[in-house]
């Protein structure tokens, strides 16, 4: 049994001068990630800092039509939001893709942005994991790869981020809040997460000791036609193998606005830059969708046994463009 020392926050400051003043000290929410990681070792802290009972469980619309939501609103409350069923679908539809509905009800809006890999080399203590132990290589690299990375990875890692919901949020333009030692700032949801590069143990842009404390929907993309389509092994509980966001207004037969975001092919939620550009403007075609997204995918590095991976998504992307299209203009 290994020790730590424990701290429940009754405000943010409260939380993040806790944190400071704790070396090894991990923020504690749901606990449905982190918890597992420290069961199996891979997560080893000091203290832990609970912000599980922080003022920040609202979702609330803001006065230039935004939505915010609160870091510790839970998933399965999120997801069954009126707001952001009505206006924000493929957030409502990704949240309910995940996990499980105990896991749902247990989870928050910021500890899913912070859940780490699923890699199990990650997850493994007797394997090497650069993510883990810096320094000590990539297991997957040569092994077991079939569920990892084909876009944005590097030789240091493979890994690809595990959640449904920063998909989502990525393609609706949300961005991320965060207070720290430095006051409050904001980070788009799409450059939160890192790409591994030559440091795979850092998942995200956060600073140390920052706390995540809200996600801002905003209100540019809120009732335009959204979905969230997922692809797995098994119809529930089980991670995605490829999965695609999209949000898509169409006007006189063509793009007017195109946002677009792939899940389980890279390190972080994949915005798909050069396929909204060659969308913008677009005839709304399945051909048209078809050339976007072979356009994305053009740069996709599959390795020896996920090469299914390019293909599965391309149909899912495709397949969701051209059913928002068919609503849209139905």
């Amino acid at each position: 049994m290994r020790s730590f020392g424990y701290v429940r926050a009754t405000s943010v400051e409260e939380a993040a001068e806790a944190f400071a003043a704790r070396p090894g000290a991990r923020y504690l929410g749901g606990g449905t990630n982190l918890v597992d990681l420290m069961k199996l070792g891979v997560e080893r802290p000091d203290a832990l800092v609970d912000v599980s009972r922080l003022p920040l469980d609202r979702v609330e619309e803001l006065s230039d039509g935004s939505l915010r939501v609160g870091a510790t609103v839970r998933n399965s409350d999120l997801a069954a939001h009126p707001l952001v069923r009505d206006r924000y679908p493929a957030l409502s539809q990704a949240l309910l893709a995940g996990a499980s509905g105990q896991l749902r009800n247990a989870a928050t809006t910021g500890g899913n942005l912070l859940q780490r890999t699923r890699c199990p080399y990650f997850q493994d203590l007797s394997k090497p994991c650069n993510k883990r132990e810096p320094g000590t290589g990539c297991g997957a690299r040569d092994g077991v790869h079939r569920d990892h990375a084909v876009l944005g990875w590097s030789e240091q890692c493979i890994a690809t981020h595990p959640s449904d919901m920063a998909v989502a949020l990525a393609a609706l333009d949300a961005r991320v809040e965060l207070y720290g030692d430095e006051g409050a700032r904001d980070v788009p949801v799409a450059e939160f997460h890192r790409l591994p590069g030559d440091h795979p143990e850092r998942d995200t842009v956060i600073r140390p000791g920052e706390l995540i404390t809200g996600v801002v929907l905003p209100a540019a993309t809120g009732g335009v036609p959204s979905a969230y389509r997922k692809a797995r092994d098994r119809a529930s509980y089980a991670f995605a193998l490829a999965s695609v966001a999209a949000v898509l207004r169409v006007s006189d037969g063509a793009v007017a606005q195109a946002c677009l975001a792939f899940g389980a092919l890279a390190h972080r939620p994949w915005r798909a830059v050069r396929a909204e550009e060659a969308l913008l403007g677009a005839p709304a075609t399945t051909e048209a969708f078809t050339r976007a997204v072979d356009a994305e995918l053009a740069a996709a590095r599959p390795l020896r046994d996920n090469a299914y991976k390019v293909p599965l998504a391309r149909g899912l992307a495709v397949d969701v463009l051209t059913r928002l299209a068919r609503a849209g203009t139905g």
